[in-house]
């Protein structure tokens, strides 16, 4: 006999505002507590120290995660000239100074180079594996490491303020796996005055923006009573950047049982991937051919 899953069949996304100080695991593991929920999942870590977006899926939501990960986001972040830490952020110990500080110009001229599709180096401290280890469990060990450039999309990246000879204010919109922190450090480089992050919060990812944002405290209060899935956002929102189309009710149930199934699209071509609904819910995603779903994953 199979055994029942512990929990409520709840789906959704809960978008959280997160606090400086919790990692995104711990958020993950406190709204799934709230939720009482089978199954939860986050679109993207943010560092313990950084604030915003996190997106948390319950349920049936977890199966569009990929989508909204490989979405763009938008970082807005602080960096400190002047001085590099062993974690590129503030939490780390200083391991190198200097008096030089750049003008607005050298920061506006600098900035060309860290867009488009650049190569970035991650963190020392950072989730990244090396040879089946987390890099920050190695460097939290003293060990120096040499870690493989990585290819990142920035959309954009804009200077936003100078509130004074030591500080910028940034924006960057990007794509999946960028290090906001591996930015101030290579522009701190670039500039020969060193830099690191000294706050960072993510605006918005994907379709989800911080200003729909749930505190924790929000969730603690709402946490295990019937007023909590007021909170929840449908699972349709992680599929905003892929194209719709209609099942038609004999479609609808060959898709439910993994199999292809009738749609009414237009304007959509052949192999393009799209998610499929019946009466307004999600049923499926998959490729479109000749009239037909071809189903990846099908939603319960």
């Amino acid at each position: 006999m199979a055994r029942s899953k512990k929990g409520r069949a709840v789906s959704g996304w809960l978008i959280v505002d997160k606090p400086a100080g919790i990692t995104s695991t711990a958020v993950v593991n406190k709204v799934k507590w709230a939720f009482q929920a089978q199954k939860a999942g986050h679109a993207g870590t943010l560092d313990p120290a950084a604030t915003g977006v996190l997106a948390v899926a319950l349920g049936e939501a977890t199966k569009t995660v990929p989508l909204v990960t490989d979405a763009l986001k938008a970082y807005r972040f602080m960096v400190r000239f002047g001085a590099a830490t062993s974690t590129d952020d503030a939490e780390g110990a200083v391991i190198e100074t200097t008096e030089t500080r750049p003008t607005d110009a050298d920061i506006e001229a600098a900035l060309p180079a860290f867009r488009g599709q650049i190569e970035q180096v991650p963190p020392q401290f950072s989730a990244v594996k090396v040879d089946g280890a987390r890099a920050y469990d190695l460097a939290r060990e003293g060990e120096a490491l040499d870690l493989a450039a990585r290819p990142l999309w920035v959309e954009s990246l804009t200077l936003i303020d100078r509130p004074d000879a030591d500080h910028a204010l940034l924006e960057m919109v990007c794509g999946k796996g960028g290090y906001v922190r591996s930015i101030a450090r290579d522009l701190g480089r670039a500039l020969g005055c060193l830099g690191h992050v000294l706050w960072l919060r993510r605006e918005w990812s994907g379709p989800f923006d911080a200003a729909d944002g749930v505190n924790l405290e929000e969730i603690d209060r709402l946490a295990r009573t019937d007023a909590i899935d007021s909170l929840l956002k449908p699972l349709e929102i992680g599929l905003a950047d892929l194209p719709q189309v209609i099942a038609t009710p004999e479609g609808a149930a060959r898709l439910r049982n993994g199999n292809p199934g009738m749609v009414i699209a237009s304007g959509i071509d052949w192999g393009t991937e799209v998610w499929a609904s019946h009466q307004g819910r999600a049923i499926a995603i998959g490729r479109y051919q000749a009239g037909e779903l071809h189903p990846s994953r099908v939603f319960n």
